[in-house]
This record gives structure tokens, C-alpha cells and sequence, in this order.
């Protein structure tokens, strides 16, 4: 099964500015604990900088619309699907995506699953060796910005990728893992080697649980 390139999707317009309730999501980890693969200076920028960077700019551009009292999701949904909120959408997009990535990692994690996502795993790619195959293969082919994600589509697993804020749910697809190949996610502890960066998550971090609890739910 080969993975899906979905193009990206680029700001337009923007909103308006208050303070509506949205994140920052905490990390579900010190940002010391995936060390030595990602170090807790990339954490202090990525999540410090970056991450609460989407998040102020979402609360800014939302503050007195229409989405002010809605749910990130729905932000998501609903922004975009109008070619004129793009800069809310890829501000609520990356927001999403990135606390779904945090989620996504854990320490002690990596390898073959087992349980009902490693059945699922052999069932959709044949082999988790194929799975690995194909995710890295979207994860190094990322032009540019963006993401590779593991996905649920129907009855079978997906590896798709995507550009710039692109994500699942506006594919009608549901996220199990992703892994952010934005370059500001490993520059500073794998320069320009993105496919050791996305070595370390197959082999150390992926967190198999999460993703089988988004394939129960």
C-alpha cells in the first residue's frame, strides 16, 4: 500500500484578538525524558517558542468571531473549510498537530506493537517492517514543511503525508500517530540528517498505546 501526499494548504486572510480558552496543552513528559533523541533545548524552543507561538496567534485571530467559544477541532473543521480564515486555520492546524505529535512519543517507546494495533499494523502493510518502509519513506519525501502520519482509513491503516497545517480530520481520516518533519523538530539535534531523527522515533519513541487508543476511540 503506498502513503498518500496530501498537498498543503496556505494563510489567506486572518480574524480578529481577545483571550478565548485554548491551550497550551501541557507535554505529557519532562522535556528532558526523551533524551538522548530529542533534547530537552529542542523541547524548550519547539514547544517553548514554536508551539505557544500557534497557540497565541489562534487566540488572537479568534478573539471576538464566530469561533471564539468553539472547540480547537471545530476551529479546525470550520475555518478550514473557507478559503478566506486560512491563517486561523493553519494556526489552530498547527496547534493540533503538534500536541498530537508530544502525544505521540514517549520514552522507552519505538519497535514492533503488539496487542490490537500490531494486528492492525500486519493486517493494512503486511509486515510492521513494511509499515516502517513506507513511513519513512513520507517522512524523508516531505518536501519542505510538514508531516507523516499514521492513519485510520475505513478498515484499513494509512501512511499518508502533509504539508505545512495540513491534517487528517480534514480528510475525514483519523490520526493514530504523526511525526513532525517541520525542520525546527530536529534541527538542533540532527542538523540536516532528518532520516536519523525519524530512525530514533521508529526504533525509541513512537508511542504504540496512543495510537492504539485513537484506533479504539
Amino acid at each position: 500500500m503506498a502513503f498518500l501526499d496530501i498537498p498543503g494548504r496556505w494563510s489567506a486572510s486572518h480574524a480578529a484578538a481577545a483571550d478565548p480558552p485554548i491551550g497550551p496543552a501541557s507535554l505529557p513528559y519532562a522535556k528532558d525524558a526523551l533524551e538522548p533523541y530529542i533534547s530537552a533545548r529542542t523541547f524548550e524552543f519547539h514547544y517553548g517558542k514554536h508551539y505557544q507561538a500557534y497557540i497565541d496567534n489562534t487566540r488572537k485571530l479568534i478573539s471576538g468571531t464566530e469561533y471564539a467559544d468553539l472547540p480547537l477541532k471545530e476551529i479546525i473543521q470550520k475555518s478550514g473549510a473557507n478559503p478566506n480564515q486560512m491563517a486561523i486555520f493553519n494556526n489552530a492546524a498547527q496547534s493540533f498537530n503538534h500536541e498530537f505529535f508530544w502525544k505521540s512519543m514517549i520514552s522507552g517507546g519505538g519497535g514492533a506493537p503488539t496487542g490490537r494495533i500490531g494486528q492492525a499494523i500486519d493486517k493494512s502493510f503486511g509486515s510492521h517492517a513494511q509499515f516502517e518502509k513506507e513511513f519513512t519513506e513520507a517522512a524523508l519525501t516531505q518536501f519542505g514543511s510538514g508531516w507523516a502520519w499514521l492513519i485510520h482509513d475505513g478498515a484499513v491503516l494509512k501512511v499518508v503525508k502533509t504539508a505545512n497545517a495540513d491534517t487528517p480530520m480534514m480528510h475525514g481520516w483519523t490520526p493514530l500517530l504523526t511525526l513532525d518533519v517541520w525542520e525546527h523538530a530536529y534541527y538542533l539535534d540532527y542538523q540536516n540528517r532528518r532520516g536519523d531523527y525519524i530512525r530514533a522515533y521508529l526504533d525509541h519513541l513512537i508511542n504504540w498505546r496512543f495510537a492504539e487508543s485513537n484506533l479504539a476511540g
